[in-house]
């Protein structure tokens, strides 16, 4: 089945889609008060798009209507747990995150500027919490895409939901998001795809049931349905190349953090959704 799903995705990039659709024209309120930005101008880096949507936008209304509601939202108990971490003392120095930050709110801002460079490097939000666990903590650090891990990066970014992202791309962080966007267009695998093949070329369309979005990452970590868990930036990133029937990189590899900042900056005005559901 899998072969079959890879095969009709190289059939699309040849031939005209028989089923395709652009966004709804659904509006994203979150629990009846807070307005999500889905669609807005490019950023002017973006050529090749005058528009970006959410890929809420693109999803069922079933699918969309968890997202809606935090009491519906499936991802919200990774982010009740995560509360329970944040003050949990772990390592060999008797702390945890509360022993040095007062509560999770003052992060608010920090995931719609991420990731950023930190001292001459490409910092994510997992090399950030690692960092802490590390250097505050004295505690081992967490697998990228663990349960916990991701936990908290909800739990932070749920803080900054409903502000533009707005990730530099200028100064240090050039040569870093010239990387990415090399990447982001450079063919992989049996199929010869790239990120662009779906999400800027083929966005709108349908691949069986699964309707192609701009690939937007301003609510990961996502919680997607079929897998019943938090997933994070790099292990999507992972399996997208891996379906082109490609060797992929490994997750918090350099090519990825790399790909997340071009990635996130051509989400730049969309609003931080963090957690969001997908199918």
């Amino acid at each position: 089945m899998k072969f079959k799903a890879l095969t009709a995705m190289a059939a699309l990039l040849v031939a005209p889609a028989v089923m395709a659709g652009g966004p709804d024209d659904d509006s994203l309120v979150i629990n009846e008060e807070l307005e999500m930005v889905t669609e807005t101008a490019a950023p002017d880096h973006l050529d090749a798009l005058d528009t970006i949507y959410s890929g809420w936008r693109f999803r069922t209304d079933e699918t969309q209507s968890l997202q809606m509601d935090d009491f519906d939202n499936p991802a919200m108990i990774f982010v009740d747990q995560a509360i329970d971490l944040f003050n949990t003392v772990d390592g060999s120095e008797g702390k945890s995150c509360s022993s040095c930050h007062e509560n999770v709110e003052e992060f608010k801002g920090l995931t719609a500027s991420m990731p950023k460079v930190i001292d001459g490097k490409l910092t994510t939000m997992e090399d950030l919490l690692n960092g802490h666990r590390a250097e505050a903590m004295g505690a081992d650090p967490w697998k990228w895409s663990g349960p916990e891990m991701q936990a908290m990066i909800a739990l932070i970014g749920v803080q900054s939901r409903g502000m533009p992202v707005n990730v530099a791309i200028d100064g240090e962080a050039a040569p870093f998001w010239e990387q990415g966007k090399e990447m982001y267009y450079t063919r992989f695998g049996q199929l010869e795809l790239s990120c662009a093949s779906c999400h800027e070329e083929n966005w709108g369309n349908y691949i069986r049931a699964d309707h192609l979005s701009q690939g937007q990452i301003n609510g990961f970590p996502t919680y997607r349905l079929k897998q019943a868990r938090l997933i994070s930036k790099h292990n999507r990133f992972r399996g997208c190349i891996r379906d082109t029937r490609a060797e992929t990189f490994a997750e918090g590899s350099d090519e990825f953090r790399a790909l997340e900042l071009y990635v996130a900056s051509r989400g730049n005005g969309l609003t931080v959704e963090t957690p969001a559901v997908r199918q």
